[in-house]
């Protein structure tokens, strides 16, 4: 998943986002709340944030995004442990709540159950050209009974393709949600991926939409 990572603490936001990107995903790290609002409408998967920014309130944030119909999962991350704070957090909009300090273990996996609610409300278990299921809560895809090994990267960009099957997704959103901010827009990157995808899957899982971008047929 691409996951937007709002948080003004330098140890706590370098230890999260160094986890979240071994457990195989793209973060983009901010620590003030303007930044954050400059990028939100780029594609993500979820989002989280701290309640106390220098420049606001992350949870006074959560609120007007929901006001706006942002419906992708958001997690607030906070010290305030009282109930009436839990209440309002979660009112806000929130999907979760947790108490700093947690283990980044425990955070991967309520980002796994958000996720996985949000799924739910789709398809799971995606079929796919070529005989490819896809799960996308649990990370795993199958070439008839025989599962199949992608690295980080490839998963990712499955991931982002799957959950929008039957959507062409732009070469530049996909690497946004592939790569992050860092990738090199003007290298072969994204083709290479692509490729290795069609060769583990089968070349009819990835349509090329010329001139648009990329498509997982439904």
């Amino acid at each position: 998943m691409r996951l937007l990572l709002l948080e003004d603490d330098d140890t706590l936001g370098e230890a999260l986002s160094a986890f979240l990107r071994l457990d195989g995903h793209v973060v983009e790290w901010f620590r003030q709340l303007r930044d954050a609002q400059a990028v939100v409408d780029e594609p993500f998967d979820a989002l989280l944030v701290d309640w106390q920014l220098p420049d606001g309130s992350g949870v006074d944030w959560v609120r007007r995004l929901r006001e706006r119909r942002r419906t992708l999962p958001i997690l607030v991350l906070t010290a305030r442990d009282l109930l009436p704070d839990r209440i309002e957090g979660l009112d806000s909009g929130a999907d979760d709540y947790l108490v700093k300090p947690f283990p980044p273990e425990e955070l991967v996996a309520r980002l796994r159950a958000v996720r996985r609610r949000q799924l739910s409300q789709g398809i799971p278990r995606l079929a796919l050209p070529d005989g490819v299921s896809v799960d996308l809560p649990g990370r795993s895809v199958w070439r008839g009974e025989d599962p199949v090994e992608l690295t980080a990267r490839e998963w990712a960009l499955l991931e982002a393709l799957a959950s929008r099957a039957g959507r062409v997704v732009s070469r530049t959103d996909l690497e946004s949600l592939s790569q992050g901010f860092d990738g090199d827009a003007a290298s072969n990157v994204l083709e290479v991926h692509v490729s290795n995808l069609r060769r583990k899957l089968g070349r009819g899982v990835i349509e090329t939409v010329r001139g648009l971008g990329y498509r997982v047929p439904r």
